[in-house]
C-alpha cells in the first residue's frame, strides 16, 4: 500500500514535472536565438495529444493529476512553439518556401496560423464529443488516439537526429527529462491502475526514449561538419527559386 503523502507527491510530480522538462530547451533557444536541432513537430504532437486527452477525461474521469498535466503541457507547448517560430533557422522550409508537406502543415510562417489550426481542432473535437460522447467505444478510441499520439512524441526527434547524425541543438536535459519522466509515469500508471491506454502507450514511448539514448552514444552532440555547407546550398536554392 502506497502512503498517502507519497501518492500525493507523485501526483504533483506527474502534473508539473513533464511541462518543466521543456523549460531548459526554451531557454537554450532564446539564448542562441536559433531553434536548430529541436523538432517543432514535438510541439504539434504534445498539443494535439493533450487537447485530445482533455476530451478523453470528459468521458472517463481518470486522475486529476493527469488532467492538470495536460493543461499545463498545453500552456508550456504554446510558449515553446512561439519561441521556435520566432527563432526558426534561416533554412527552415517556411522561410524559403520549400515545404513539401500538404498545405505546409506545421511549417507555417505565422504563429497566428498555428493558433487558428488548434482552435479549429478543438472545435471539431467538441462537436464530435457532443455527438458521440455517451458512447464507451468512442471514449475508448479517443483515449487510444490521445495516448497513442503522445507516445510518438520522440519519433520526430529520433528522425531528426538520424538525418543529421548528431544531437546538436537537442538539450541533454530534455533527453534526461524524457527518459526519467517516462520511466516515472510508466511506473505511476501501473501502480495507480490507470486506464489501459496509458500503460500500453507509456511502454512504447519509453522504448523510443532508449533509442534516442543510443543515438546520443553513437552520434554525440557536436555540430554536423556539413551543416554550414547545407545551409549555403539551401539558401542558394531558395534564391534561385525566388528569381524564377
Amino acid at each position: 500500500m502506497i502512503p498517502s503523502w507519497l501518492s500525493t507527491l507523485a501526483s504533483v510530480g506527474m502534473a508539473v514535472g513533464p511541462p518543466l522538462v521543456y523549460a531548459d530547451q526554451a531557454f537554450s533557444i532564446v539564448k542562441k536565438k536559433d531553434s536548430t536541432g529541436f523538432s517543432r513537430d514535438v510541439c504539434a504532437i504534445l498539443l494535439l495529444a493533450n487537447i485530445t486527452r482533455c476530451f478523453f477525461w470528459l468521458g472517463e474521469h481518470f486522475e486529476f493529476a493527469l488532467l492538470f498535466q495536460s493543461l499545463f503541457m498545453i500552456v508550456a507547448q504554446l510558449a515553446l512553439l512561439y519561441i521556435c517560430v520566432k527563432y526558426r533557422p534561416r533554412t527552415s522550409p517556411e522561410s524559403m518556401g520549400l515545404s513539401s508537406r500538404p498545405w505546409s502543415f506545421w511549417q507555417w510562417p505565422s504563429y497566428t496560423q498555428y493558433i487558428e489550426f488548434l482552435a479549429g481542432f478543438i472545435l471539431l473535437q467538441s462537436i464530435l464529443f457532443l455527438i458521440f460522447g455517451r458512447s464507451d467505444i468512442f471514449v475508448g478510441i479517443l483515449g487510444f488516439i490521445a495516448l497513442g499520439l503522445e507516445s510518438t512524441l520522440p519519433i520526430p526527434q529520433l528522425i531528426s537526429n538520424y538525418k543529421q547524425r548528431s544531437l546538436y541543438g537537442f538539450r541533454m536535459s530534455t533527453l534526461i527529462g524524457w527518459l526519467g519522466g517516462d520511466s516515472f509515469k510508466t511506473a505511476y500508471f501501473f501502480l495507480q491502475g490507470s486506464p489501459l491506454q496509458f500503460r500500453v502507450c507509456a511502454i512504447f514511448q519509453l522504448s523510443i526514449d532508449f533509442a534516442i539514448v543510443i543515438q546520443r552514444v553513437l552520434y554525440g552532440a557536436a555540430m554536423p561538419p556539413d551543416m554550414g555547407l547545407r545551409e549555403e546550398e539551401d539558401l542558394e536554392q531558395a534564391l534561385a527559386l525566388a528569381e524564377e
